[in-house]
């Protein structure tokens, strides 16, 4: 597979953010007589690192952090979920004090009655989030391993053989990254049929997908943009803010 492909890939990219890993899949599998998720996983994870720097700028691995693969899971909502955030909120509160702005529950386990996957999103906001002296080492310092920095945000997770049952992302105070977030959890609290859609697309998604994590990501693309569109004129409606 040549970077001819993944150039030409990238230029239908172009101002068009519903183009995505699938398509670039599909552009190797097609001529084959495959279905995107009938490629080898060994040829997928080899197009994700020639595209990940496309589909997220600035992206980049710490180096010596866990690579493992964990097959995607979609479970029924669970009301325990809440419970399990605040004690990771107390846990990042008391470690990073007033470095952080604030830390929101977000992700599908904030939205009482979704489906997802059972794996707890916090995201902090911070002031300077290339400052990561600031937040990196306090997190860490409560089992929550950094795994990658990109041009928007921090992530995190634990380490094996710890069970990977949170996620933190570290994102800039008053940046698009933490709007969106906030606004598209917002709205599917409060929009019953926009929140049994994005429930229908995780669960197929996370059937076809199962091995493959970046694109149940990126197959939830198109679902996700036609809410965030919706969730936009919500909140122009209701002055919605953050």
């Amino acid at each position: 597979m040549g970077d001819d492909v993944v150039a030409r890939w990238n230029a239908q990219r172009a101002g068009n953010r519903r183009v995505t890993l699938i398509d670039l899949y599909a552009m190797v599998a097609g001529p084959r007589g495959l279905a995107p998720h009938e490629l080898p996983r060994e040829e997928r994870c080899a197009l994700i690192e020639q595209a990940m720097g496309i589909i997220v700028p600035g992206h980049a691995t710490i180096p010596g952090s866990d690579t493992t693969n964990q097959p995607i899971e979609v479970v029924a909502a669970d009301p325990e979920w809440r419970t399990r955030f605040e004690g990771y909120r107390a846990q990042l509160a008391s470690v990073l004090g007033p470095v952080a702005r604030r830390i929101e529950h977000v992700g599908s386990t904030s939205v009482p009655g979704l489906d997802a996957k059972p794996v707890i999103d916090v995201q902090i906001s911070v002031r300077d989030l290339t400052d990561e002296g600031t937040y990196v080492p306090a997190i860490e310092r409560i089992g929550i391993e950094f795994r990658s920095r990109d041009d928007e945000r921090r992530y995190f997770r634990p380490a094996p053989p710890r069970q990977r049952d949170v996620h933190v992302h570290v994102c800039a105070e008053g940046s698009a990254w933490e709007r969106d977030h906030l606004l598209y959890r917002d709205y599917l609290r409060t929009h019953p049929d926009a929140c049994k859609r994005y429930a229908a697309t995780k669960r197929e998604n996370a059937e076809r997908w199962r091995d493959d994590r970046w694109a149940y990501t990126e197959a939830k693309t198109t679902c996700i943009l036609d809410l965030l569109e919706r969730a936009e004129q919500w909140a122009a409606e209701t002055g919605w803010r953050p």
